[in-house]
């Protein structure tokens, strides 16, 4: 498991019971997480300081309690990186903290390739990939389908001094952009997609992970140039292990290359490690 063990404005206090207790900056949550199946040890509703907490309900989504002031959204800090985040909806704060072990790996073989390297981030989010790749000297095509997750990134882009740095911001389905961009001729070195299990693009797109990742990858390999240096792939999906992600690289990309997949995780309190997720990486080693 490769752990995002650098952060200081983000930790996780105590997990059980299917939630976990985190620190963002000087916020305390507490949120629901799947992962979570053993018992508590504390009594996290009684957590000093507690802000809020994400209830679910047994007909689908939910909503935040909150149990005393509460910023609408506040700025945390990852090296000089600066994020804005949220309490949002389905327990969400706009930032995924396990994905700084990916940051640190792109930055590195972005600031040494000892060439200008251009990157696709596809499902972008609020920008967290966008905004590494540019610290590192890319330039970055951000897409994503939800107009206010762009926004969103443009606002982090911002926050950590980026404002001049060469990034395009696209509100599209990624794979009707991916299949313009291939007619267009553009090539980019690294692609980075980190897909939802499931959703729908802005014209009712509908997307489930297990049919479509494959098949988009295939896609995707066409937009890599002659020279690519990475391509990542995110999952939160707990059916699609670390191997699964390795193979849809290695078949669907079609190239020699390493190949690194992996669990990601974040480190907690308890002195135990709580997975996230996965991630599965081609490197071109040439």
């Amino acid at each position: 498991m490769r752990v995002a063990d650098k952060w200081k404005d983000y930790g996780i206090i105590a997990t059980g019971d299917g939630y976990k207790l985190e620190r963002w900056k000087d916020v305390i949550l507490l949120r629901p997480d799947p992962q979570v199946i053993w018992s508590a040890s504390v009594d996290m509703d009684a957590y000093p300081g507690l802000r809020a907490k994400y209830i679910r309900s047994e007909s689908g989504g939910g909503r935040w309690e909150c149990y005393g002031p509460m910023p609408a959204e506040w700025v945390v800090k990852y090296k000089e990186l600066s994020f804005k985040v949220k309490p949002m909806g389905f327990k969400h704060t706009g930032l995924f903290p396990e994905q700084a072990v990916n940051w640190d790996r792109m930055t590195d073989l972005i600031r040494t390739a000892g060439r200008p390297i251009s990157v696709l981030n596809l499902f972008a989010y609020t920008g967290g990939a966008t905004v590494a790749c540019l610290s590192a000297g890319a330039s970055v095509c951000h897409v994503d389908a939800a107009k206010g997750m762009v926004e969103r990134a443009g606002e982090n882009v911002r926050l950590s001094g980026l404002a001049q740095a060469p990034v395009r911001f696209i509100v599209d389905d990624c794979k009707k952009f991916v299949a313009r961009e291939i007619r267009r001729g553009r090539k980019y070195d690294a692609v980075i997609m980190d897909p939802p299990s499931y959703g729908r693009g802005p014209g009712g797109e509908l997307w489930k992970i297990e049919d479509e990742l494959f098949s988009f990858v295939k896609l995707c390999a066409d937009v890599l140039s002659d020279n690519p240096l990475f391509f990542l792939i995110n999952s939160y999906t707990t059916g699609l292990q670390p191997g699964v992600l390795e193979n849809v690289l290695r078949l669907g990309l079609g190239r020699g290359g390493k190949i690194d997949a992996y669990e990601v995780g974040l480190p907690t309190d308890e002195g135990i490690n709580l997975p996230c997720g996965a991630g599965g990486m081609y490197i071109n080693e040439r």
